[in-house]
């Protein structure tokens, strides 16, 4: 079932999260999905599950990969959650398109509509029947009242919504709230046990105000789905099949070491598969804590996260960065893998693999990009088109010859070892990224092996 909402702030991820977290207490197994190119979200649906937190998003992986994926996250798995975006017909570029709705249409799923009852009364019916009329493609199975006052307000509400399965009443509860920064909420892997608290509270509060028995009973009208479901294995052999190089590879033993720990947070499950698959070993590393890479590396990849909020332990951990700047090896990095790599980020000193100077500023920078590759690099092909998503709010100064172009913007630095940009990419839209990554690893592959494999 999809967990959707009017607007965003209506408390979507309160209750998807702790729907996710009452079912698993329950003895179901719960696979947790997110609608579109959101990190955050997906790994409290971790910490809620048990399970990887995986992304729904058609913009970036295109509409026939969405109930592949779907099946391949939800394989053994008694029920599926999946949580919207903004509103319930918010999509790109103000359509459809991408939308928790199109989402929901992919998957033939039935909706469940979390209504923000705080500031209403009747008017709640109003909503909902908006809401169930607007695009007969889309089932509304039933409603959650959220922050709900007292007992006659929702007797109100439910007589008010006489006609539309009410599933949950949740009362107002501050003490579930999710404490948030400049990006939006803090991410469940930096908060630790507190995160896990959390978690276990929204889901206490679901399970007691919800009618868990009907929302299961609705997830059962959900049909079956035609598509089979995805396989990174065979991804890569069509990447494989479609390189300039199909003979290259596998390259067994080859250790791809991926960046971690409270200020690389962002990062889609499917990457790390991916890599498995193209024949890599992949090693986590902190680069908060670890002062060296992990044994044998061949490869790294500088994922998304925060780097300027623990850019002073970066700094501070001088032989990590001495390494990666001497590191010859390829290097994929986005958002705060290129930060790190820079020169300096608000006056820290960083890597200095790449000879700019990054920082912070007011301004959020926020959307999907389809960009247009210039030339060569690691990942990229000249001309090639990559689809990925801007979330920031630092600028990188000194950009002589940007990697990629698209309408109103450029971006990003690439040589035949390094390919550095603000975009985040999924890679099962494109997996002759992964393929290229480990080739071009294998290709130069140290002697050694790597230790503590993730």
């Amino acid at each position: 079932m999809v967990i959707a909402a009017p607007s965003s702030g209506a408390g979507k991820t309160t209750v998807a999260t702790g729907l996710m977290a009452a079912l698993h207490a329950h003895g179901l197994r719960v696979s947790p999905h997110k609608v579109g190119p959101d990190y955050i979200d997906p790994g409290y649906h971790a910490v809620a599950t048990g399970r990887p937190g995986r992304n729904l998003d058609p913009w970036l992986v295109g509409e026939d990969l969405v109930a592949p994926l779907f099946r391949h996250g939800a394989r053994g798995c008694d029920i599926a959650v999946v949580e919207g975006v903004m509103g319930l017909f918010d999509g790109h570029a103000g359509g459809d398109f991408a939308s928790t709705a199109h989402v929901a249409r992919l998957l033939d799923a039935p909706v469940v509509l979390v209504v923000d009852a705080s500031r209403a009364g009747r008017s709640v019916a109003a909503v909902v029947h908006g809401f169930a009329t607007f695009d007969p493609r889309v089932r509304l199975g039933g409603v959650i009242l959220n922050r709900i006052g007292s007992d006659r307000h929702e007797q109100l509400c439910r007589e008010a919504l006489d006609g539309h399965p009410v599933l949950g009443a949740i009362r107002r509860d501050e003490a579930v709230a999710t404490p948030s920064r400049h990006l939006g909420l803090i991410p469940a892997a930096e908060r630790g046990a507190s995160a896990a608290d959390a978690v276990r509270r929204m889901g206490e509060l679901v399970a007691r105000f919800c009618d868990l028995d009907a929302i299961v009973r609705l997830a059962r009208t959900a049909p079956p789905l035609a598509a089979a479901a995805w396989d990174p294995a065979e991804a890569i052999a069509q990447a494989r099949r479609e390189a300039a190089d199909p003979a290259a590879g596998p390259y067994p033993g080859t250790v791809v070491a991926v960046a971690g720990g409270p200020a690389f947070t962002f990062g889609y499950a499917e990457h790390v598969e991916l890599l498995r698959a193209a024949g890599a070993e992949v090693a986590a590393f902190d680069p908060l804590r670890d002062e060296a890479l992990p044994e044998g590396t061949a490869a790294v990849v500088l994922g998304g996260g925060f780097p300027e909020v623990y850019a002073d332990r970066l700094a501070a951990n001088e032989r990590l960065r001495a390494r990666l700047a001497a590191f010859d090896g390829p290097i994929a990095a986005e958002c705060a893998g290129l930060l790190y790599l820079c020169r300096e980020l608000d006056g820290r000193r960083m890597c200095g693999r790449i000879p700019a100077v990054a920082r912070m500023t007011d301004r959020l920078t926020l959307g999907y990009r389809e960009a247009v590759a210039r030339r060569d690099s690691l990942l990229t092909r000249a001309g090639e088109r990559l689809r990925g998503h801007e979330f920031h709010r630092t600028v990188v100064d000194r950009v002589p010859d940007p990697l990629l172009r698209w309408d109103g913007g450029t971006d990003g630095f690439g040589d035949a070892r390094l390919t550095a940009t603000y975009l985040h990419l999924h890679w099962a839209g494109a997996p002759i990224l992964a393929h290229r990554l480990v080739s071009a690893a294998g290709r130069r592959r140290p002697a050694g092996r790597a230790r503590h494999l993730s």
